[in-house]
């Protein structure tokens, strides 16, 4: 039976019910959860082309809340260097991958409402797959969010929250608001299901490289849903023996919001400094990782360790010269999306992977 665990202290909890956090440390959950099966590339095939197809390794089956999500192209940049365009999701944005999981469990669970919280993109995600389900939904989200995220966000339906102060005062206050009775708290940080949505990316590269992964996948960093999907995803290709050999997963991170970065070259297990630090106040262009206190702090850098990987910050500068550098390839990024090719698109020496992961219409260009 597929329960959530917490990692810290090893608490359970049944997955029907609307406990967001573990009630003893509050802590994120994990899922107790094994693949039913195997892969293989030829029962693939004839599927359904989304992220649906596949179901073995998924906590969740037979979805009403689709909305033909996965499944983007991987292209060549360079001779080493390939981009996977997550920004054409139907939110644009890789954030579809887990907000589908969210909202189908969810619909399954009939809460009284949703709740959300973001700096934009998983606030969109959640609210468009809420309306897909027919579940009233609320977002919260700081203030300075992109306008056009915001707009987003109302037009799918959604009642929209703004909160004072940056993305750890907008988390408190959707915290405090999942507390509420009947409330489902759809946090892409705390819900694991929206990391089994996320490793879908992975096994779409390992599909459309004919049973291969690249030397290192390179992913933005902010609370690490798309780094821990990558890290759930390797592992359970390899466990299944479908790859020899597991990538280095590289982290990168906006240097003016940094703090996993910092933790990691300290040789540090978990974040370093005053719990009270607000990073945020820094301003950075990378809005979507611009997260002091992600909670999954020690699972990311114990996953990036694992893989032999490393952490990577970019400028300001340089991610605007990343994202201008993309738009003249043709491919229109918003600035968060933009920071690993900024940080290894000068690779020749190894293959990797960057995702494209929002889509440049969500923030505009860097001034």
């Amino acid at each position: 039976m597929v329960t959530y665990l917490c990692p810290q202290d090893g608490t359970r909890a049944d997955t029907n019910t609307l406990t967001w956090c573990c009630p003893v440390c509050r802590g994120p959950w994990d899922l107790d959860y094994e693949p039913v099966g195997r892969l293989s590339l030829n029962s693939l095939t004839t599927r359904v082309n989304s992220l649906w197809r596949y179901e073995e390794v998924l906590p969740l089956s037979s979805p009403a809340t689709s909305l033909g999500e996965g499944r983007t192209p991987l292209v060549p940049l360079t001779g080493t260097v390939s981009a996977k365009l997550d920004f054409l999701m139907p939110t644009l944005s890789f954030k579809d991958r887990g907000a589908v999981m969210l909202a189908e469990l969810a619909r399954r669970l009939s809460p009284g409402r949703v709740v959300a919280d973001s700096s934009g993109n998983a606030g969109t995600a959640v609210a468009a797959y809420c309306a897909r389900a027919g579940l009233p939904c609320t977002v919260y989200v700081p203030e300075g969010t992109s306008p056009k995220k915001t707009e987003q966000i109302r037009a799918h339906g959604a009642r929209l929250e703004i909160v004072p102060g940056g993305r750890e005062a907008t988390a408190l206050a959707a915290r405090t608001a999942a507390d509420a009775p009947g409330t489902f708290y759809a946090s892409h940080v705390f819900n694991p299901y929206f990391l089994h949505g996320t490793k879908t990316y992975v096994y779409e590269m390992w599909e459309d490289l004919d049973g291969r992964l690249p030397d290192a996948i390179a992913v933005p960093v902010g609370n690490g849903t798309l780094l821990l999907g990558a890290a759930l995803a390797t592992a359970e290709l390899h466990a299944q023996g479908l790859i020899d050999e597991r990538p280095a997963l590289i982290a990168v991170q906006a240097e003016a919001v940094s703090p996993l970065a910092a933790a990691f070259r300290a040789g540090a297990d978990g974040l370093l400094g005053d719990p009270g630090t607000d990073e945020a106040a820094t301003p950075t262009l990378a809005e979507g990782i611009a997260i002091p206190r992600p909670p999954r702090a020690r699972q990311i850098l114990a996953a990036v360790r694992e893989s032999g990987g490393t952490f990577l910050t970019v400028t300001e500068s340089q991610i605007r010269e990343a994202q201008l550098d993309l738009a003249a390839r043709g491919l229109y990024v918003e600035t968060t999306g933009v920071a690993c090719w900024a940080a290894v698109g000068d690779w020749v020496d190894r293959s990797v992977v960057v995702p494209l992961c929002g889509a440049g219409l969500k923030t505009g260009l860097a001034a």
